[in-house]
């Protein structure tokens, strides 16, 4: 039984929803979402709430439930407060620079990767002298976000023996002893 899926979404001032078919749109300050539903699942705008309902208790239907009111939430926290991931680049000689939405990394390789980054997400570079650099990616949509973190993060994934790698801020890493002597 999905307990997810039974709560409604409160709607905050400056959000509208509009439910049209089978596709919900949220439209905010940051910007304007679209998302596909079920075709058995039923979604209602009621009292500034939107409510996610299912036809029967079946695992499918109970699953979707959950599914779609999770990103119904993500569409509504979006829109009106924005998602951001920040990525440490933890190794010697890591650095990380951008212009405007070129996302320039030199990790350890005989080139520096050059990413240029989708336009709805907000790239900012941070380099403080005796710690590690950081990239912060903001915008109103979690899935690219995390789209574009985990493709960032891909580049050089963090090693268990020293830690060296890209990794998420406050992540903790599985670390392994090295060689016994």
């Amino acid at each position: 039984m999905s307990r997810i899926g039974k709560n409604p979404v409160a709607i905050p001032q400056g959000v509208t929803v509009d439910v049209k078919d089978n596709v919900i749109t949220v439209k905010g300050k940051l910007g304007e979402l679209t998302q596909e539903f079920d075709t058995d699942l039923t979604v209602k705008v009621e009292d500034g709430n939107v409510l996610v309902e299912r036809p029967s208790d079946s695992k499918d239907h109970t699953a979707k439930h959950g599914l779609y009111r999770s990103l119904i939430n993500n569409m509504i926290e979006g829109v009106s407060n924005g998602w951001t991931k920040n990525l440490e680049l933890v190794g010697v000689g890591y650095r990380a620079s951008n212009q405007g939405q070129k996302l320039d990394l030199a990790l350890g390789f005989s080139h520096n990767i050059v990413l240029d980054i989708a336009p709805e997400v907000k790239v900012e570079t941070v380099s403080d002298k005796g710690k590690n650099p950081i990239v912060k990616l903001t915008s109103h949509d979690k899935q690219l976000v995390g789209q574009v973190a985990a493709k960032i993060r891909g580049f050089r994934k963090p090693e268990p023996y020293k830690g060296k790698g890209i990794k998420f801020v406050g992540e903790q890493l599985r670390r392994k002893a090295g060689k016994s002597a």
